[in-house]
């Protein structure tokens, strides 16, 4: 999906329901909690783009996932009582990892449900800060039902992991970071999935620099926020296994705020093949000396396809380093990966 470029008008920033006020209340919310990740210029993509690439180091955070920064304000946003009952979510995996770091820290009862399509590292991961795991059927969707219950029935908080007013503000602080970091910034790639971390980013630059392009980047295996866009409304799409599991599910049919923010705010959304995101991985490891789950290259991805035309001076955020290491012996040795 590509739609021409355009700054958006003040009255759409007015009527966004997460504001630039919030994030940076956000921002002052969470700053002794999470890490203000490095940015970093990438010599080689911007040799092989003819851009000015630079590389924001997200996976370094807490967690090895920008989802720190939303589960942290919203754990942090709870009132007492619902701090007393305790928290459900659904997850693929980084964000109930942060939830756990979260809840944890903050001394709360914290219980996540996944689908079997997450991989065992990162339910091991979660389970080892702490948490309660669940796992319920194929899809986030499936994963969801069992959260439902435990709200029903135990009165338990739920904080999902995108489509959220306290997420969306907290993963609109890595927006500030990148222009704390850079000026006069031309391109911002974005992992799009539900959409939490894209419409914080993107309403955080947009509302400071309003020419910026923001540009979502996704998997063609199951991109439940692309086929939304495409429909002009929310739609159920079957989640299919992909390099890049930490954007898979869905959006949600009665989506309240990603969508809509999504639509008023990015530029352009691409999808990569899965070939394509194996590359990400393979290039951030021996070019960069970084490791990188499949989500967290997408970026790269993008850029090595070709398919960012102009990027100009370029910020590609590198989201998570949350992979099993096995998988990704695979991925760097050029061994073809059976999902």
């Amino acid at each position: 999906m590509t739609r021409p470029h355009q700054v958006p008008s003040p009255d759409a920033f007015q009527s966004l329901p997460i504001s630039l006020s919030d994030i940076l209340q956000a921002q002052r919310r969470i700053a002794l909690h999470v890490v203000q990740t490095p940015m970093r210029h990438s010599q080689t993509l911007s040799e092989k783009t003819g851009g000015d690439i630079h590389l924001k180091m997200e996976h370094r955070q807490h967690t090895a996932s920008f989802k720190l920064r939303g589960a942290t304000n919203a754990v942090l946003s709870l009132t007492d009582e619902q701090k007393a009952k305790g928290i459900a979510a659904v997850s693929t995996g980084n964000h109930g990892r942060s939830l756990a770091f979260a809840a944890r820290n903050a001394g709360v009862r914290c219980v996540i449900a996944m689908s079997e399509l997450v991989p065992q590292n990162k339910r091991d991961g979660i389970a080892a800060l702490g948490a309660e795991v669940v796992i319920q059927g194929r899809s986030q969707d499936e994963a969801q039902q069992a959260v439902d219950r435990m709200v029903a029935e135990d009165g338990m908080a739920t904080i999902p992991p995108f489509d959220h007013a306290d997420v969306i503000a907290g993963q609109g602080t890595l927006g500030l970071e990148i222009l704390q970091d850079l000026t006069d910034i031309d391109t911002v790639l974005v992992q799009l999935s539900g959409g939490g971390l894209i419409s914080g980013v993107a309403a955080a630059i947009k509302g400071i620099s309003p020419k910026t392009r923001i540009i979502g980047i996704s998997m063609q295996r199951g991109a439940a926020m692309h086929a939304s866009l495409e429909a002009g409304k929310p739609v159920q799409v079957e989640e299919l296994p992909t390099l890049a599991d930490s954007l898979g599910g869905g959006i949600g049919l009665e989506n309240h705020y990603t969508f809509a923010m999504t639509q008023a705010l990015v530029d352009e959304v691409i999808l990569l093949s899965e070939e394509e995101i194996a590359e990400g991985v393979r290039h951030a490891y021996w070019q960069e000396e970084e490791i990188l789950e499949g989500a967290g290259a997408v970026g790269i991805s993008a850029l090595l396809t070709g398919k960012i035309e102009a990027p100009g001076r370029c910020v590609a955020i590198l989201s998570g380093r949350n992979i099993d290491m096995s998988m990704h012996h695979k991925l760097i040795s050029g061994d073809m990966v059976t999902l």
